[in-house]
């Protein structure tokens, strides 16, 4: 199993100094709104490559008025060894990891933990802009293929250096050439991988209780077609050259997909579902993830899931925590109260988080 057992957040948003000690069972994190516990989760989510849950730079993380930086050190245990992971920024500087002690690229969190979330935000997925999906598939695609963060990060930046020319209006074919191909090789890398991930996900949802329900789930595209093949990814790039530079920038590629869901009993869009499916979805999706990543890989991924009970019944609160338990992993949850979570008893550890002058503190409560 895959958790956190040490965590200590310094000068982090509202905490100042604060440490917990952790057993793997998953943690209630709970008290008033605006204490400090989604702040906890952002913390843990930066044990992954990316910007966290809150995509926040490293200066807005930093804790006001000392603004002298941040850090989070952590004991990680995973299913091989134990890692000492420290991450910290100083002055607005980008994150910087230490492992055991010595720097690291943040890219290698990937191969240490797996981490996947649920926030407030996200509740309107179905029904926002097609970039919180894409971000939403990509993370969970992540899970399964630590080297999606890198080879997403090679397609961004040829993308970017091609848009540079098509605003610049530059006329060099060998130039567009040498960057569509390197577009080309990533971009069909990232489509079979998120393409392997929705087949993962679907799979693993058949085995949910049906409490939470089954969706469809598609990736789709402007043109409807999802290209897995180099040299049509290449034609494709260098048909659109010449639309591209009137636009001024890429027009096609994984950048322009979207994931689409389907309430599969209701055959009912995710879009056109009540608030409450939307949510139900959306943690039949995590729980899905999660489950499949045990399954094919015995990786145990950590899942945040901050105001979890949040538009779910009583029925389905106990059907969520029970396939959190039967699944053996460390998931953090915030709610603004243990009633939330009663359910969970003895199977959890409960923190307790309230505010002295404006400063997160911590108390175990149980």
């Amino acid at each position: 199993m895959e958790y956190i057992s040490n965590l200590t957040l310094s000068h982090f948003r509202s905490h100042k100094i604060s440490k917990l000690s952790l057993d793997g069972r998953p943690v209630v994190v709970f008290g008033k709104n605006g204490t400090g516990k989604t702040n906890i989760l952002e913390a843990v989510s930066l044990f992954s490559p990316g910007r966290g849950l809150r995509r926040a730079t490293a200066n807005d993380i930093t804790r006001d008025p000392e603004a002298i930086g941040w850090k989070i050190e952590g004991r990680v245990k995973n299913r091989i060894s134990e890692y000492e992971v420290s991450i910290s920024s100083e002055n607005g500087e980008s994150r910087r990891l230490f492992l055991d002690g010595k720097k690291a690229s943040i890219m290698r969190l990937g191969q240490i933990l797996r981490i996947v979330w649920l926030v407030p935000s996200m509740d309107r997925l179905w029904i926002e802009g097609s970039s919180g999906r894409r971000q939403f598939l990509d993370r969970l695609t992540l899970s399964y293929f630590p080297d999606h963060a890198e080879i997403s990060l090679s397609y961004e930046k040829a993308m970017r250096e091609r848009n540079r020319l098509l605003k610049e209006k530059v006329y060099n074919d060998n130039w567009y050439n040498a960057l569509e191909i390197e577009m080309a090789k990533s971009a069909v890398a990232i489509q079979k991988a998120r393409l392997e991930a929705i087949k993962y996900l679907s799979e693993a949802q058949n085995h949910l209780t049906g409490k939470f329900p089954k969706a469809d789930l598609l990736l789709v595209d402007s043109d409807k077609t999802i290209i897995t093949n180099e040299e049509e990814a290449i034609q494709a790039l260098r048909n659109s050259r010449s639309s591209d530079m009137i636009l001024g920038r890429t027009s096609v590629g994984p950048h322009k997909s979207d994931l689409q869901a389907v309430y599969a009993d209701k055959l009912t869009l995710a879009k056109d579902c009540s608030t409450g499916e939307q949510k139900a979805i959306l943690i039949s999706i995590i729980l899905a993830n999660a489950k499949s990543l045990a399954k094919i890989s015995d990786v145990s991924p950590i899942v945040l899931l901050d105001e979890v009970s949040a538009h779910l019944d009583k029925e389905r609160q106990a059907a969520l925590y029970n396939e959190i338990c039967q699944l053996g992993v460390q998931a953090w949850m915030t709610g603004t109260g243990p009633e939330l979570f009663s359910e969970l008893k003895n199977k959890a550890q409960f923190i307790e988080v309230s505010t002295i002058n404006g400063v997160s503190a911590l108390s175990l409560a149980n």
